[in-house]
């Protein structure tokens, strides 16, 4: 394993705290040792970002417990589906176990469960005649957050991470209107905090949209 503090140096790797983390090195390590590739790290990460998804459409036609179990479940699916991109690539870079195709699962799966929480979210939403239409809104303002990053990356060498609605802020975001949102029967609401959470999303996407193509177009016309 390489050294904690030179783990958020290399190049295309999202700067993060978590990452020198001596539970997550263990984990890592845990993980190398026993044989699991990088690869089923990043498609574990694509199945709980489905579970969630699943469990938050589900949500919307629950009720009482059962509504604020499959809440809970979605919460946790959330967070794990983090750990697995945390972990993906420790043990694909400190654990030597890169691959010429490793990028492609280290980001696909990754688009792919952003589609299934947001679009499974807005389809919870069966009060709101454009809910589903938020759903995708947020979800197609995901994805092209990591798209133009990409782009960046092509044009500069250079990967943007700016926010305000990166990755990790984005699952912040469900995590918490999943456990808000399993308490909402106590003031009487279904959904409402999961459609601000979705604009909120949304929002917060199209401006880190627009600060990373600004980063980008600054960057070019330095050289």
């Amino acid at each position: 394993m390489g050294k904690p503090e030179a783990m958020n140096l290399e190049p295309g790797r999202r700067p993060l705290a978590t990452r020198r983390k001596r539970w997550a090195h263990a984990l890592a390590r845990t993980l190398g040792r026993a044989g699991v590739s990088p690869d089923a790290v990043s498609l574990a990460g694509l199945a709980f970002g489905a579970m969630a998804g699943f469990s938050i459409w589900q949500s919307g036609t629950a009720g009482g417990v059962t509504r604020a179990g499959v809440l809970l479940v979605a919460a946790v699916c959330i967070q794990l589906r983090l750990v697995c991109n945390l972990l993906d690539g420790m043990v694909a870079v400190e654990g030597g176990k890169r691959t010429a195709h490793g990028e492609l699962f280290n980001d696909v799966p990754d688009r792919l469960a952003d589609w299934a929480i947001f679009v499974g979210t807005g389809y919870s939403l069966t009060w709101l005649p454009w809910g589903a239409a938020l759903g995708w809104s947020a979800a197609m303002l995901a994805v092209l957050t990591a798209y133009v990053r990409v782009l960046g990356a092509s044009l500069t060498g250079n990967h943007h991470f700016e926010g305000p609605m990166a990755k990790q802020h984005r699952m912040a975001v469900m995590t918490c209107a999943c456990v808000a949102s399993a308490l909402e029967p106590l003031w009487g609401w279904k959904g409402q905090i999961f459609a601000a959470a979705l604009v909120l999303v949304a929002g917060g996407s199209a401006l880190t949209l627009v600060r990373r193509l600004a980063a980008i177009y600054v960057e070019l016309e330095r050289r």
